[in-house]
């Protein structure tokens, strides 16, 4: 028996809007704003079918995501759906409503009738629209397409409504179909024996039995492959541009239009951030040869230069320089630490007129607003966070010029992270400059090949160091290689500065004579960098160095609440910027790439070969202080690493040991002993998935910490969340072993632990096995 229809079908319902938002407007509103980013004319359009290899073909493009946008939350026609909008608490759904919307484009009277237009991809349709929300499917999966998720057996459908007449006569008219609309079903869905009751059986089925086909006809056809692709990316911009500004009251096309921005120009670049960086460094500096020799690099390469040498200047230089070539609203800087991108934001973004500079990591807000505290030149005197807008999420990002961020921001994408694809459209309309790609464990550097693979834009990728095999695969995916045998004459100021000789190593093996070394220097005035592999053996030598000096000695690592973390990382830069007084730290790991710092002499364990070439530039980084006096030791214990990781050390070690070497000895020395690692090959699920989406991880897990706050903080934490502030600075790493902690309050995020202050100390950070001290 049919139910009564309701007078109106819900989109939104009041907990989630200022009003409840009909099924109808909020289609139609979606296909609004797919016009608005995509549309005739648009920038946008242009560059997201450069970005996703399309062609010229936008018209074919845009009908396929105007359909998808128009279908994509049609299954809300339904009882349960309904339900759970006018519902106080929660409410589950037999069906996901988009696993709905994706079966009635599987009815065959839906499918015949779209069919009349040979343009419409009707694969790439049904994938957006059953993917949207990154909770589909094959069978097994716990969101496996159609599989019901509540005890109930039916589902009531409303598709007789007249929104649903009204909605298949706008697709109807969009894609000039002609004869009488298709007939929906009139009777419920229903499960029995775990089968869908028919029509819907059928169209399941039919709909399973295309996947595996689809995504064979994808690895051989690109351009369709693109199309997919660019049409689940657009889907998820449109309805999220829908969603949000229905949310704030904002209108569409007036917001669109400022978001998408004008094309930048290479003089706006130069005005805006190379000026005033090179001021900032001397009044009459210029750039180096060879920054500018990187600028006349094409769109694609791979610049490896040492530490100090100016990479990032000559990385803003190239960015210029591709303004020439292509049409572009933005300059993106990723990073692989959220430490790097703030430091990328402080040093060059921050520069920006006010309001186009950003910066994007899980902290940014924290961040920014400690900075205007003691504002660096960069920023004095501007705004540089906007709570108001914040309110738009990741579409608050869109209507900004240069951006610093952690690489999980924006290509996470690739591994079907909601956050990272809402700024698919932000990067393809983007110079994207890639740092530290040395640093990318084995996840991140086979999403960043598909990435080259797949995608069309500009892109720098930087580094000091990187085994063979990892350029290789870098340049089999068409990056230029810079510097090469072919570079100019004019690179004879990087060549001087790469070959001048700046270390002499030599190594211990009793952790004694390290701390007689850091003691007798720090006591001759130098400034003195000592990094072990933990943060255990990290804690235990600041305090035994302590004793020795009656002087306390910086500690820098992981394991501290962000405030703490923060003073730690600005007092350890503080004190190396100095040449007055003795200075003596004590870090982890975390210094390769976050501290930006030189150094008179250096203890390191040893480590990978390119964890140790990282390590060594933190010392004598320009070479013109005589030779920098390295240490190497061998630690207590291996771990994090493996011994083979280490037995490379040692080998590089022992060929460098006893000469004077330069920055370029070490290069040729990382190639020669850094062992073959396995070819990683490229994936990314957002390339492969086909009609499916689920979210992947875009890096390899930390099994080792949990992210905890103390108890001690706890009450601070609560008021916080009430008021729906940042709980960032009270969040510390602890480890997952050894250590007992609780399950947070019910206010706070589930993710969270609580974990007791007795084993914390703001000076050493949180200590795994003992009470602080």
């Amino acid at each position: 028996m049919t139910a009564t229809l309701p007078e109106r079908l819900l989109a939104k319902g009041h907990r989630s809007s200022r009003a409840p938002l009909s099924l109808e407007q909020h289609l139609f509103e979606t296909d609004q704003a797919a016009v608005a980013l995509f549309g005739p004319g648009r920038r946008w359009a242009r560059s997201f079918c450069r970005f996703f290899k399309l062609g010229e073909d936008l018209d074919t493009f845009l009908l396929n995501l105007r359909l998808a946008a128009l279908f994509h939350d049609i299954g809300k026609a339904n009882e349960d759906f309904l339900r759970a909008m006018l519902a106080k608490g929660f409410e589950r759904q037999t069906l996901r409503h988009e696993h709905i919307s994706a079966l009635i484009l599987h009815l065959p009277s839906v499918r015949g009738w779209l069919s009349q237009n040979p343009r419409i991809d009707l694969e790439a349709v049904t994938a957006a629209v059953l993917s949207h929300h990154l909770k589909a499917g094959p069978p097994g999966d716990d969101y496996a397409w159609a599989q019901p998720r509540a005890h109930r057996r039916s589902v009531e459908l409303f598709l007789k409504h007249a929104e649903i007449d009204a909605t298949f006569s706008r697709i109807a008219s969009l894609a000039a179909l002609e004869g009488p609309l298709p007939v929906l079903p009139s009777s419920s869905l229903e499960f029995r024996d775990q089968r869908l009751s028919e029509p819907w059986g059928r169209a399941l089925q039919d709909g399973l039995r295309a996947t595996n086909p689809y995504r064979r006809k994808l690895k051989k056809d690109p351009t369709r492959l693109g199309l997919l692709l660019a049409v689940k990316a657009g889907l998820i911009a449109a309805d999220s541009v829908a969603s949000a500004l229905f949310r704030e009251q904002k209108r569409i096309d007036a917001w669109v239009s400022t978001a998408m921005l004008d094309p930048l120009s290479p003089q706006q670049l130069e005005t805006a951030i190379i000026r005033p960086r090179l001021r900032s460094i001397h009044p009459e500096a210029q750039l180096k040869d060879f920054q500018r020799e990187v600028a006349r690099r094409g769109p694609r390469a791979l610049l490896l230069a040492a530490c100090g040498s100016g990479k990032t200047l000559a990385a803003w230089a190239w960015a210029k320089a591709q303004l020439d070539s292509f049409e572009l609203g933005r300059v993106l800087f990723l990073y692989p630490t959220r430490g790097t991108a703030t430091e990328g934001y402080r040093d060059y973004v921050g520069w920006a007129p006010e309001g186009e500079a950003d910066l994007m990591h899980g902290s940014a807000a924290y961040e920014l607003q400690e900075m205007a505290r003691n504002p660096p030149e960069s920023i004095a005197g501007k705004r540089t966070y906007d709570e108001a807008v914040e309110r738009l999420y990741s579409l608050a990002h869109w209507p900004k010029r240069y951006v610093s961020a952690t690489t999980d921001q924006f290509l996470s994408f690739l591994e079907h992270r909601y956050g990272g694809l809402c700024m698919v459209p932000v990067i393809a309309d983007s110079a994207i400059v890639i740092d530290e790609v040395h640093s990318y464990d084995d996840a991140m550097f086979r999403s960043l090949l598909s990435f080259l693979r797949h995608f069309d834009g500009p892109v720098l990728c930087m580094t000091a160091t990187l085994p063979a095999g990892r350029q290789r695969q870098l340049e089999e995916c068409g990056l230029e290689v810079f510097p090469d045998s072919s570079a100019s004459v004019e690179l004879r100021e990087l060549r001087a500065a790469e070959t001048r000789t700046r270390y002499q190593i030599e190594t211990l093996t009793r952790e004694s004579e390290a701390d007689e070394i850091a003691v007798d220097g720090f006591r001759a005035g130098e400034r003195v960098l000592f990094v072990v592999n933990t943060v255990n053996r990290c804690q235990e030598t600041a305090e035994r160095l302590a004793a020795q000096l009656r002087h306390e000695v910086l500690v820098y690592h992981s394991r501290f609440r962000l405030m703490d973390r923060k003073r730690a990382h600005e007092a350890t830069v503080a004190a190396f910027q100095q040449r007055t007084k003795p200075v003596l730290a004590v870090t982890t790991q975390v210094c390769e790439m976050s501290l930006d710092i030189d150094a008179d002499l250096l203890i390191t364990e040893y480590a990978p070969v390119t964890s140790l070439v990282q390590r060594f530039g933190r010392a004598n980084r320009k070479g013109l202080r005589g030779l920098g006096k390295l240490f190497v030791l061998t630690p207590s214990s291996p771990r994090p690493y493996g011994e083979e990781e280490l037995a490379e050390g040692r080998s590089l070690i022992a060929a460098l040991s006893g000469r004077p070497i330069s920055q370029a000895d070490l290069a040729a020395a990382l190639l020669e002993h850094a062992g073959e690692r396995p070819k990683v090959d490229e994936y990314a699920s957002f390339v492969s998935s086909g009609y499916y989406a689920r979210p992947g991880d875009f890096r390899e897990i930390d099994e080792f910490t949990q992210t905890a706050i103390l108890d001690s903080d706890l009450e601070m934490v609560k008021e916080l969340s009430r008021h729906h502030r940042p709980l960032d600075a009270f969040l510390v790493p602890v480890p997952r072993r050894g250590v007992e902690t609780e399950d947070p309050p019910s206010q706070l995020p589930p993710y969270l632990r609580v974990a007791s202050a007795q084993q914390y100390s703001p000076y050493l950070g949180f200590l795994s096995s003992r009470g602080a001290t």
